[in-house]
């Protein structure tokens, strides 16, 4: 009976102790506290995948900007002499026709120019009957040639001053009665954007500054103004395409162009004035609304990898490598700039690496262990 009691144990242990060897024989290793190896039979190799890094071809630049009244398709509206707002005829938004009324003023000197032109006009008409009379008596040999003369003089005097101020009212808007009703007209077709003026105000053409009466542009045409570093000017010149995103858009972006790069650098920001156009209408862009403006660019070096597949560790950045065979090393990266769900990594990898994507959790928590 001991014989077989002894065999029966020892069958029980060898069975006891067959899971405990099976689990020992898939459990992972570590190697330097930076290397992970597991056997082939591992179930947890199921969790890891991995990807290769992809070579940076091009990088993206992000500039800080604003949209701007485009000024080649822009009039602001001064009054050219001071009077009181008689009539306004459009508001904020609606469209105007180039050379349509926008106000009417009654400005006294314009009405001194009406009759300034006015009288230049009799004084003319009078020097030339002046001149057809003394015409006849000279020909009839009663008066001197001297009177010719000045009566000649007389009438290229008046027209010298006719022209003049007609040319002055023309400016103006031409008109025949002396009524003192100075109508502001739009110089361009486009949208009223701004009206800074009341009926009855009165206006001083001295005491304005810069703030003008009416603002009349096209929206639909606008330009981007973008703060530029010293360290990207390099990369930017006009022509260059570039992605525009606002708040306004959502996820959507529209296109603009590179018109202009100033030559001068703003000694508070440090930065250079770029200027462009934005390409097609879209009405939910509007003037002084913040924008980000992309440009892509070749890159000179990095490379990319899935976002995921970079974490921090204190405060440094690291990455795990696949280094086939069940291998996976852990090693620090320096990391660049991230775009769309898309990481550079400047230095820590080579063009063969593959890094692992999903199971870097699981990698860095099995070297945690073992520390």
């Amino acid at each position: 009976m001991k014989p077989l009691a002894a065999l029966a144990l020892g069958l029980c242990l060898a069975g006891c102790s067959e899971p405990n060897g099976k689990e020992a024989s898939t459990q992972p290793t570590v190697q330097d506290h930076s290397v992970i190896i597991f056997p082939p039979r591992s179930p947890q190799l199921a969790q890891i995948q991995s990807q290769p890094v992809q070579p940076r071809t091009e990088t993206t630049l992000r500039f800080n900007g604003r949209l701007v009244w485009n000024e080649e398709r822009t009039v602001r509206v001064f009054p050219p002499f001071a009077g009181r707002v008689v009539s306004i005829a459009v508001r904020p938004g609606d469209r105007v026709r180039k050379e349509q009324t926008l106000a009417v003023l009654a400005a006294p000197e314009l009405g001194a120019a009406q009759a300034e032109a006015r009288r230049a006009e009799q004084d003319h008409a009078l020097a030339q009957k002046n001149l057809k009379r003394v015409e006849e008596l000279f020909a009839g040999g009663v008066a001197p040639q001297k009177d010719l003369q000045q009566a000649q003089a007389d009438v290229a005097r008046a027209a010298a001053e006719r022209s003049r101020t007609q040319a002055k009212l023309k400016l103006y808007g031409k008109t025949t009665a002396v009524d003192q009703q100075l109508a502001l007209r739009s110089p361009v077709e486009g949208v009223v954007v701004e009206r800074n003026l009341n009926p009855g105000q009165e206006l001083r053409p001295d005491t304005m500054g810069d703030k003008a009466l009416f603002v009349v542009s096209d929206p639909t045409r606008l330009w981007f103004m973008l703060d530029v570093s010293e360290k990207d000017i390099g990369s930017i010149k006009a022509g260059d395409e570039v992605k525009i995103s606002a708040t306004s858009l959502g996820d959507d972006t529209v296109t603009g162009r590179i018109a202009h790069v100033a030559d001068l650098v703003d000694p508070q920001t440090r930065t250079v004035k770029v200027r462009g156009t934005v390409q097609g209408a879209d009405e939910r862009l509007k003037a002084e609304m913040y924008v980000v403006a992309r440009l892509q660019v070749p890159a000179s070096s990095g490379f990319l990898v899935p976002a995921r597949a970079v974490y921090l560790r204190g405060e440094q950045y690291f990455v795990f490598v696949d280094q086939g065979g069940g291998r996976f090393a852990r090693r620090a990266v320096r990391p660049g700039p991230l775009a769309d769900a898309q990481q550079v990594i400047l230095e820590g990898v080579a063009a063969t690496d593959r890094v692992v994507v999903d199971g870097t959790l699981l990698l860095e928590r099995l070297l945690a262990a073992r520390d």
